[in-house]
């Protein structure tokens, strides 16, 4: 992965870890969603492992649009999280990059 994508990424995450919060106002929708964060960031553990890069990281959000929508359907279905599906995905992304070998906020 370039650094261009690599960062492209992380504007990904970062923008939709704030549109996440913003619209998480209500604390039973806000636990909904923790929830669903939660699914898609154990996936990454058990996809990327405890020791990892932001190049790979960027490299499984490439392909995460394929296994989050399974993964959220089945460990955490809300009415109308497929809605909200790419702030879930774009927020477990953002805090998971934290624990990169390489990561510079």
């Amino acid at each position: 992965m370039s650094e261009v994508e690599i960062e492209s990424a992380r504007r990904e995450w970062d923008d939709g870890q704030r549109r996440l919060r913003e619209q998480a106002d209500d604390p039973r929708e806000r636990e909904r969603l923790l929830a669903q964060v939660e699914a898609v960031t154990e996936e990454l553990r058990r996809r990327v492992g405890g020791t990892f890069t932001l190049s790979e990281l960027t490299r499984a959000y490439a392909g995460a649009d394929a296994w989050s929508r399974e993964i959220v359907s089945q460990r955490a279905p809300a009415p109308g999280w497929p809605r909200t599906l790419s702030l879930v995905e774009a927020t477990a992304f953002h805090f998971y990059a934290r624990g990169a070998l390489d990561y510079e906020p």
